[in-house]
């Protein structure tokens, strides 16, 4: 650079100077960067009467200031900097995408049109919010890591690659600005973790802390995709929860090695397609997507495998005695279902079984007591129940409300 060009790189920001720099990677390329400066060090360059006559005339901002935009970009708001960074790619008509448009089918399947949808959100409405998109696979080289560079190509230095602990980490303020966060090696099955994870999906605001420094609330529009290879219980999910929209990801027929490099040559033209299409879904949550359209099995198979052991149990047992009996719906005061555990060998407290029944599955007894036809076990034959006739305020499980439980 130039001295004379290098000139022009100031700017102060609020009450610190700036210098606009060029960063090379190792592989070649360039970033646009901005390293904090020093009054000294432009006198030292450029000497006492120039660096005056620099700071003079530098351009004055009061702060910075996240707002995205990829069609409608703009780089100063009022007399704010906009820290979202421009994308290097721009939309441009002419070439197909096959490689692009591959990946996606892989992606989310049977669901692809859904999952355009999410990338041309992403793309044209970055403010909006979206569920949380959760890959999952026991096995390697499936593409879920692909899919996450792909995205990272397209979005650049607005995406930011997490670990668990640093999306646990108090100091957050390198990511709370993002427009994309993500984990490629996903388990967060703490309750704690599932309950940060729920503000940060819906947040429209959040708590921007680094080292030293005061918390500040921030506007937050991130997305979070993550990736893991534990299909069980890579986090916790309840199964009212519209937040995770889960994908179970397979093993690619073929492997091409260069596939990376065929999918960035797409990128422009893939942009120009999010700019044309007309999306296949309306806004339906605040989400964007209807609970039922994003359900997978995969899904299905994390509520399942976080239920707290209780539930399991009680669940397997109405099954059972329903399936034994041939019976379409159980009645059973608190007692009777406590023995029926302890029968089977679970140890539980009535408490326990209690807050289950009335707070996790909002069931409530009988007003009044009432008749009610209940099962034990079969003392005479193993794994076998007898109807018994009883008297109280019972509880009623059908198999349409059991269904439900068991999605």
């Amino acid at each position: 650079m130039k001295k004379n060009d290098e000139k022009d790189q100031f700017l102060r920001i609020g009450t610190k100077i700036y210098k606009n720099s060029q960063r090379p990677d190792v592989h070649g390329e360039v970033r646009d960067v901005r390293i904090e400066w020093s009054v000294e060090a432009i006198r030292q360059d450029f000497g006492n009467d120039e660096a005056r006559h620099i700071i003079d005339s530098m351009p004055k901002y009061d702060g910075e200031i996240p707002v995205p935009g990829h069609i409608d970009y703009k780089p100063i708001i009022g007399n704010w900097i906009n820290s979202y960074k421009p994308l290097k790619y721009q939309p441009q008509k002419g070439v197909d995408f096959p490689h692009i448009r591959g990946l996606v089918k892989h992606i989310f399947g049977e669901q692809y049109e859904l999952g355009m949808d999410y990338l041309q959100l992403l793309y044209l409405q970055p403010i909006q919010k979206l569920p949380v998109i959760l890959l999952v696979s026991r096995k390697t080289d499936t593409g879920k890591s692909t899919f996450v560079h792909f995205l990272h190509e397209i979005y650049g230095d607005n995406a930011i690659h997490l670990t668990n602990n640093n999306l646990r980490s108090q100091f957050n303020s390198d990511w709370t600005r993002s427009l994309l966060i993500m984990i490629e090696e996903t388990l967060m099955n703490r309750r704690e973790d599932s309950e940060m994870l729920k503000n940060m999906v819906t947040a429209y605001n959040y708590q921007s802390e680094a080292k030293g420094k005061d918390r500040v609330g921030v506007q937050f529009f991130a997305k979070l995709i993550m990736c893991s290879n534990n299909e069980e219980n890579p986090v916790i999910i309840e199964p009212e929860d519209t937040r995770f929209w889960v994908r179970k990801i397979e093993t690619p027929k073929e492997r091409d090695p260069r596939l990376m490099e065929k999918l960035t040559y797409e990128i422009p033209a893939f942009l120009h397609f999010l700019t044309k299409r007309n999306l296949s879904t309306q806004m339906e949550d605040r989400l964007w997507f209807r609970r039922d359209l994003i359900e997978t099995d995969a899904w299905r198979s994390i509520v399942n495998g976080n239920r707290h052991n209780l539930e399991k149990q009680t669940l397997e047992l109405c099954e059972d005695i329903m399936d034994s009996c041939q019976v379409g719906a159980l009645y059973f005061c608190l007692n009777d279902l406590m023995n029926l555990l302890s029968y089977a060998g679970y140890k539980v407290e009535r408490l326990q079984v209690k807050q289950m029944l009335q707070k996790k599955w909002q069931l409530s007894p009988s007003v009044v007591p009432n008749t009610y036809n209940t099962y034990l076990p079969d003392a005479t034959v193993p794994e076998r129940y007898s109807a018994e006739h009883r008297q109280g305020r019972y509880y009623t499980i059908t198999q349409e409300f059991l269904h439900k439980l068991t999605v």
